[in-house]
């Protein structure tokens, strides 16, 4: 699976995120501002010079940005896990992807994967008990399909109250359940463990999980392999950066990452090839 994101995506994404204008970089970087605009419309490829600048004036790291605007970086392909299943879907060809976690005959979801008809036959046909959904933010490529789910089975909806507005239909209140820090929420053997990563949305989630020796993250939208999410407002920007920083990359670096769009990455991978976040 391709990067979500390419260095046209990252380019831009960091300097809506800091306010900046095209014919701020293109000041600040010494480069012509029609050159900036062909970059991010991905209409011609940089060289290492032109990426080294851009990567100084938009705060990123210079090396792990000449690794997916040069060298074309990608993570590892990882080994799919037993109670974890992938659901996919898409938006007019644009991919989605949700997640099923599931033990002892009960499941969690994780986002919808804007294909509810495929979490509830996969609830179906293993015949798994719904304790709830969780959600990464509300965005409606992630949310979308919760009245599908819920008339099969009732369960609580887990989402950050800042997103609650988002989502473009409403569960009942009582049915709405917002994480706080640390929150655990138990399937079968598995605990998942809230972690609250505003940035990408003001009431953005990250759902943590260790398993004997597996661990992993689901980020949604927080972050993607080799990038993050967009700042909505970018006004958030700079708060997404310190919950990558504090929420994800703390997180051991054997942690399994498994965003909303793209492959699957691990907070070793991410803390050498992230061009915008490092812990230091």
């Amino acid at each position: 699976m391709p990067l979500e994101d390419d260095f046209c995506d990252i380019i831009k994404k960091a300097r809506l995120g800091q306010g900046l204008s095209v014919g701020d970089v293109a000041r600040m970087a010494g480069l012509p501002g029609g050159n900036i605009t062909a970059f991010e419309r991905g209409a011609c490829p940089p060289d290492r010079s032109e990426v080294q600048a851009l990567a100084k004036v938009l705060g990123l790291r210079p090396g792990p940005l000449e690794q997916i605007a040069i060298e074309k970086w990608e993570p590892a392909a990882q080994q799919p896990l037993a109670w974890v299943e992938r659901i996919q879907g898409s938006i007019n060809g644009y991919g989605v992807q949700g997640y099923v976690v599931h033990d002892g005959g009960e499941a969690l979801l994780v986002d919808t994967g804007y294909n509810a008809p495929a979490m509830i036959e996969f609830l179906s046909k293993h015949r798994l008990h719904l304790l709830g959904i969780c959600l990464t933010h509300g965005h409606a490529d992630h949310a979308d399909g919760i009245d599908q789910i819920l008339k099969y089975a009732e369960a609580p909806v887990y989402l950050g109250l800042d997103d609650v507005d988002l989502l473009s239909w409403r569960p009942p209140a009582a049915q709405m359940k917002a994480p706080e820090q640390g929150q655990t929420i138990t399937v079968g053997r598995l605990r998942v463990q809230c972690l609250t990563t505003p940035g990408h949305t003001p009431g953005g989630i990250c759902y943590r999980m260790d398993a004997g020796t597996e661990r992993l993250c689901f980020v949604g939208d927080t972050l993607f392999a080799g990038s993050i999410g967009r700042s909505n407002p970018s006004t958030l920007y700079q708060t997404h950066l310190g919950s990558v920083r504090t929420r994800v990359f703390e997180l051991s670096p054997e942690h399994r990452l498994l965003p909303g769009h793209g492959p699957a990455t691990t907070v070793r991978e991410e803390l050498d090839h992230n061009p915008f976040v490092s812990i230091h």
